[in-house]
């Protein structure tokens, strides 16, 4: 039985088909819901103040885009049947690592994260979290596509 699912969301189409699906397993399932949005680290340039000054947008934009990722999500949470939904950001490693030891600490019961299903040279060169994350959870991994 389910009693915590951990959504990866990034805000995009992909993450919003993933959320919709992870909101009514855990309306189904009675289970709380958080939403992880995580942030790769900043690409650091060693260029003194314009580094912080480029470092500080950064953050304001991952912030920004998280919110708009997690009023998605509550929204879905809304609809129907209230779910108990906590919104997470998560910064100190890289996406596929964060969301997967985010989910191990909290003890979730499984995670959920959409894929963009890139095939082919796209997906060499961008790579893949929803790979990554599977390779590395020992929990059940729901991929959306």
């Amino acid at each position: 039985m389910l009693k915590h699912i951990l959504l990866a969301t990034d805000g995009s189409a992909a993450s919003d088909h993933a959320a919709a699906m992870a909101v009514d397993l855990a309306r189904n399932f009675g289970a709380k819901l958080t939403a992880l949005y995580a942030v790769d680290p900043y690409p650091y340039l060693g260029l003194g103040e314009v580094n912080s000054e480029g470092l500080n947008y950064y953050k304001q934009a991952a912030q920004e885009e998280a919110a708009s990722a997690h009023a998605k999500v509550a929204a879905l949470c809304q609809q129907g049947t209230p779910v108990a939904f906590t919104p997470v950001v998560v910064e100190e490693s890289d996406v596929a690592t964060g969301i997967v030891e985010y989910s191990q600490a909290e003890k979730a019961d499984m995670i959920v994260l959409g894929s963009h299903g890139r095939t082919g040279i796209a997906r060499l060169v961008l790579g893949s979290i929803a790979t990554k994350v599977l390779a590395a959870s020992t929990l059940p991994v729901l991929v959306a596509r």
